[in-house]
C-alpha cells in the first residue's frame, strides 16, 4: 500500500480546501488509468481542513492534508501510478497480507495450534497418570503483523514525487508473521 498525500496551508479554509480538492482530483485521475481490480486497487483516505492558531491564541490560518490510496498485489504498477500522481506525494509505503491470504494462511496455522494444542493435553494427562481427558474450555485468537516496510522520510518523497522526471520508488516485502494461540482448559479422566 502507498498511500500518497498532500498537505496546503492559506489564509482561507474554503481556499486549503479548493487546492487539496484539485491535488487529489489530479491524482485520482492519474491512478485511477492504472487501477486494476486485485493488482492496485484505488481509494481516497482522509480529508481534513483544520484552523491554525497564532499566539494569541485566534485563528491566523488554515492547513489541510488529503491522502489517496494505492494498494494490491502488482507492485511495479503501484511505483510507477505514484510516481505520475505529481500533484502529492508519498505519505507511507507499508506491506500486509492480503485478506485472501491472510485468512489461508490463518486457518492453516488454526489447524496446526489445534493439533500442538490436543498433543499437549495428552501429554500433560498421561503424566498424571490419567487415560484421556476432556475440554472444559478453548479460546482461539489470532492475529498477523507485518514486519516494517521502507519508509521513506517525508522530505524525500516530496522533492521525489515533485521532480519532473520521477521514477517509480524501488520497494521490496518483507515478512508477515501469522501468529494464532489455542488456549484452554482441560479435565483429566
Amino acid at each position: 500500500m502507498i498511500t500518497l498525500t498532500s498537505t496546503r496551508e492559506g489564509a482561507e479554509a474554503a481556499g486549503v480546501q479548493a487546492e487539496l480538492r484539485k491535488a487529489l482530483d489530479s491524482a485520482l485521475a492519474e491512478a485511477k488509468k492504472s487501477a486494476q481490480a486485485g493488482a492496485m486497487d484505488v481509494r481516497t483516505g482522509s480529508f481534513s481542513v483544520n484552523p491554525r492558531y497564532g499566539k494569541e491564541g485566534k485563528i491566523n490560518g488554515w492547513q489541510g492534508r488529503v491522502e489517496l490510496i494505492l494498494e494490491g498485489r502488482d507492485f511495479p504498477r503501484i511505483t510507477q501510478a505514484a510516481a505520475r500522481a505529481t500533484t502529492m506525494s508519498i505519505g507511507n509505503i507499508s506491506f500486509g497480507l492480503s485478506r485472501e491470504q491472510r485468512a489461508k494462511v490463518q486457518t492453516e496455522a488454526q489447524a496446526q495450534a489445534i493439533e500442538q494444542f490436543k498433543a499437549r493435553a495428552i501429554e500433560i494427562t498421561k503424566a498424571f497418570g490419567f487415560a484421556n481427558y476432556s475440554l472444559r474450555e478453548v479460546t482461539v485468537d489470532a492475529s498477523d503483523s507485518g514486519y516494517p516496510g521502507p519508509r521513506p522520510m517525508a522530505m524525500e518523497a516530496r522533492a521525489f514525487s515533485k521532480s519532473a522526471d520521477a521514477a517509480p520508488v524501488a520497494v521490496e516485502p518483507g515478512k508477515s508473521i501469522v501468529q494464532v494461540n489455542v488456549s484452554g482448559s482441560v479435565q483429566a479422566r
